[in-house]
């Protein structure tokens, strides 16, 4: 039995009054190493501006700080990927495992459904159990394994494998 207990959190839309509380986040994220091949956030306009705004959510605890945040951005300009979104979700230290991922990305689920996507997807290094784990008790399904895709800077410029997981929608067809 987990003795974590669970957190009480809202899940609401992401406004641009998140932004410090969501980059620190990411920010937190990217430096433990296995979140991203990215190693610094961005600033607030082009994260802003890479993300579609209706499905960007924050939660919040019982005083309103932002415990985690999940977002997507389009895979392609294409019409016929219309309903194919990739995301990502980061939830900070002192709440994970207690539920806000999982809130999270069932919102994320709601959102995207009813808005007419099909398909949510990401690439998640394999190290990052923690994650996979998470997406998989979500409906996330492993699509397969991109050996050696990117090389990590900050991790001394070594190629690193992700793990593709989609999602997709048994209401949007």
């Amino acid at each position: 039995m987990n003795s974590t207990p669970r957190v009480t959190a809202l899940i609401r839309p992401m406004t641009a009054g998140d932004a410090d509380a969501v980059l620190a986040i990411y920010q937190a994220g990217l430096d433990v190493g296995n979140a991203s091949f990215e190693h610094t956030a961005p600033d607030w306009v082009a994260f802003d501006a890479s993300k579609l705004p209706e499905h960007r959510l924050v939660a919040v605890d019982d005083a309103g700080a932002v415990l985690g945040w999940v977002a997507v951005s389009r895979v392609s300009a294409r019409a016929v990927y219309a309903g194919v979104v990739e995301h990502s979700v980061y939830v900070d230290s002192a709440a994970q495992g207690r539920g806000t991922g999982r809130a999270l990305l069932q919102a994320l689920i709601a959102s995207t459904e009813a808005a007419g996507i099909w398909t949510i997807q990401a690439g998640v290094f394999p190290e990052n159990t923690a994650s996979l784990a998470l997406h998989h008790a979500v409906g996330f399904r492993t699509v397969g394994v991109r050996e050696r895709v990117a090389r990590h800077v900050t991790q001394g410029n070594r190629w690193r494998d992700v793990v593709f997981i989609e999602r997709r929608s048994p209401h949007v067809s």
